[in-house]
């Protein structure tokens, strides 16, 4: 109680940046120590000036950073939360936990979308900048403050308000895991294609197709190879759920006149 009370009279007596400290501590619960860092985090590529030939005023090496900090904290705390579960259970709770939706999610909850700076504003650009931002954000506090501070924020701040753990790990959102549980279960091949690959203005742009039984099953885009598979595999569960209710076998789906 003394050190919020501490922390919220010392924003009073800093005239410089005061605005900048006072919308991150909201955000953080602290104060930062080293300012720039967590604007260099909210900072994209797009926008970045050159500081030099190889390093570049942006986000992406912090990102870098947060992003095996998260996996770290969110192990950690799962590690000791399911003290009876195996690798298996851990590792597939990890992968929802930290997938770029329940990032993105994040991220629009603490308002970090209203802090982020770059030139790229198009909807599409937007779906995943800001979970890379959040990314970049914890390696900031990393940085700044070190690996407690980093569990201790996303306990308090992520995990105990916005992301609620047991019902993410029991809905599992990781599409092409189930898709291939199911398949190895049945027995029926299933085939991720990479069927296009580019670079635009808003960034990479991936899309897939999922083959069940080399019949096309689901096709799905996104700015990582990774989303792409996953929005194709969901489409082909939907199908293969459609099968399973009408009781049509997988391998003569789509033949029916």
């Amino acid at each position: 109680m003394l050190q919020k009370l501490y922390n919220e009279l010392s924003l009073l007596f800093r005239r410089k940046d005061k605005e900048t400290y006072r919308i991150l501590y909201k955000v953080l619960g602290f104060l930062p120590k080293n300012l720039s860092l967590y604007q260099t985090a909210l900072t994209h590529s797009s926008h970045g000036p050159r500081a030099g030939k190889k390093n570049f005023m942006c986000n992406e090496r912090l990102e870098f950073l947060g992003d095996a900090i998260i996996d770290a904290v969110v192990s950690d705390i799962l590690y000791s939360r399911y003290n009876k579960e195996r690798e298996g259970f851990l590792t597939k709770s990890r992968s929802s936990l930290v997938c770029r939706e329940t990032l993105n999610a994040v991220a629009l909850e603490l308002g970090l979308d209203k802090l982020v700076v770059s030139h790229n504003t198009g909807r599409q650009h937007n779906s995943h900048i800001y979970g890379n931002a959040f990314e970049a954000f914890v390696g900031a506090i990393y940085v700044d403050r070190g690996y407690g501070m980093c569990k201790r924020f996303l306990l308090r701040r992520v995990f105990g308000k916005v992301v609620d753990i047991e019902k993410i790990i029991g809905t599992n959102t990781n599409y092409k895991s189930r898709l291939i549980e199911i398949s190895q279960k049945r027995h029926i091949p299933v085939e991720f294609r990479l069927v296009e690959e580019r670079n635009d203005a808003g960034g990479q742009f991936f899309a897939s197709e999922v083959y069940v039984c080399d019949k096309l099953f689901g096709a799905g885009s996104g700015f990582s190879k990774r989303e792409s598979q996953q929005n194709a595999a969901k489409e082909a569960l939907d199908k293969i759920k459609m099968c399973d209710k009408e009781k049509i076998s997988i391998e003569s789906f789509g033949e029916q006149a």
